[in-house]
Order: C-alpha cells, then structure tokens, then sequence
C-alpha cells in the first residue's frame, strides 16, 4: 500500500500498488476484516455513495438519497460496535414510522418515549385500576422523648412492608396515557359517568376560555393544556382536563365501543454501560 494524501479527517488515504511482497513465517493467524459491499444496488435508483463506496446517510435520520431507503450500523459509516447498532436500529425505526405515516423524520420523539404502544383493553390490564381516594400514609416516627435525648436516634423510621405497600398503591399510573379515538364514540357517556375526578366532558365546543369554564369541573391550570377530540356525530367534542386525571383507566374499561384505550410508551436508547453490565452479570452466572 503508499499514502496517496489525507482525508478530510486528516487521516492517510492508502491504495493498493500492486506489489507483491513474500514473508518467510512458520506459523500464520488469519485474521481477515469484512467491508461492505453494494454491488446489487442498481446505480441509476437514485442511491449516492462516498468515495469509500459507502451510502452517503443522514446522521439523524438514518435515510439515503434515496426517500425511503435506511441504513444503519457498519452498512452506514463502517466499522463500529454492536452498542451503536442497536442505537441505529432504534433511530431507523423511528424514522420509518414518520416516513409511511407521512410525518416530517427531522421530528424526533425525546428519549423517554417511544412509538409503539402496550394497548390495554377489556380483561387486559396489566395495571390496578380500582381507585380509591387514600390519605397519604405518615411516616412513622421515634419517640420524642427518645428523640431529644439522643441526637443519635433516627428520628423517621421508614415504613414496614405494610405500610410501603399501602402507600404505593396511592401511585398514579402516569407512564399509561389515555387515548380516545372519536370516530369510535356513540356517545353514550358511559366514561363521564364512571369517571372519578370528572375530569371528562362531552359539550358543544367553543373558544378555549369559555371551554376551560364550561366543563364539569372548570379547568383553571392554564398551564396544562386539555384534551379535545374532533366533532362527533351530534356536533359535539370531548374534552378532558389532563390536569385531573388519574390515568385509572375506568373510562377505557367502561366504554363499550374501544372508543377510550390506555396506552403505555416506552423508549430506552441503547446504553453501553448497561450493556457491559449485562454481558458482565451474564458472565458471572
């Protein structure tokens, strides 16, 4: 090989000379590196390489030149590790979705979300759902006089077993989301009626103070915004105040057409660290 220049990251640019040169070895280890090859891809479909032969990539997006056509791992920028591939494969995903939803693919969901759902109907719920209106439970303490006379003593005791349980069952599912689907709704009011906090409404709409007003329990957080469907077969629209509710998941089990549906998101980007841990506790067992 002889360097031939550099590239634009500064590194030698090396091309084969033709020479052949013989080293006398007992013993030999193969240990031969694998290249990418797109000799099948037609040239003329509107797929552009670089000079290393490689599929020019948008670095977010995941797509080629050509709409449509993704890539990702080491048929996108070479050798790299299984951990990116992974990441790649997840950013693709997404940016499929967008493409056959018609969606913008420089929208991208933050981490923490992800696109598909854990759809929760009837005699499928993987949650408790039987609200009830708990107090929260105090947290147990030493005795005072203990206390004073002490320094030493842990004045808050924590909770037993008991107690714990107790107090996690006040937890609200806020990683399940309502969903509503207004072609589906016969308005039958069956989700009003069961729900809770009274957080849902089916009313005429209107500009978004007078609606804010007119629900059954006005909405006065103007910093969280509410939840309003299309117009439904008699004019009407649902509204419902997110600041209230309590993600029970009544509403959805109640409703006798699907028109309500609890959905759970999830998007864990690929860590390296976790990863390593993994392989590591693997290992060990």
């Amino acid at each position: 090989m002889k360097e031939v220049g550099t590239d634009k990251n500064g590194r030698p640019r090396l091309e084969p000379t033709g020479e052949e040169v013989v080293i006398e070895c007992d013993d030999v280890l193969m240990a031969i590196g694998q290249d990418n090859a797109f000799p099948w891809i037609e040239p003329n479909i509107g797929l552009e390489f670089d000079e290393w032969h490689m599929p020019k990539i948008d670095s977010t997006t995941m797509m080629s030149t050509k709409p449509g056509v993704f890539f990702g791992g080491d048929a996108a920028w070479g050798p790299e590790n299984i951990i990116w591939a992974v990441a790649h494969g997840h950013q693709a995903a997404i940016s499929i979705d967008h493409f056959v939803h018609g969606k913008q693919l420089t929208e991208r969901p933050a981490p923490g979300v992800n696109l598909i759902s854990q759809k929760m109907g009837i005699h499928e719920w993987s949650y408790k759902n039987d609200y009830t209106a708990l107090q929260r439970v105090a947290m147990p303490h030493a005795d005072k006089a203990q206390a004073l006379r002490n320094l030493k003593v842990e004045v808050e005791l924590g909770y037993d077993d008991q107690l714990a349980f107790k107090e996690a069952e006040r937890c609200l599912n806020c990683d399940v989301e309502t969903v509503f689907s207004a072609p589906l709704c016969i308005e039958c009011d069956a989700c009003m009626d069961i729900c809770p906090v009274d957080c849902i409404n089916f009313t005429q709409n209107d500009e978004e103070t007078a609606l804010r007003e007119q629900l059954r329990v006005p909405a006065r957080n103007k910093t969280q915004d509410l939840y309003v469907s299309d117009a439904l077969k008699t004019g009407r629209i649902m509204a419902k105040d997110e600041d209230m509710c309590l993600h029970c998941g009544l509403c959805a089990e109640r409703c006798p057409t699907g028109a309500w549906d609890m959905q759970k998101f999830m998007y864990v980007e690929a860590q390296a660290a976790q990863a390593c841990l993994t392989h590591h506790n693997a290992y060990l067992r």
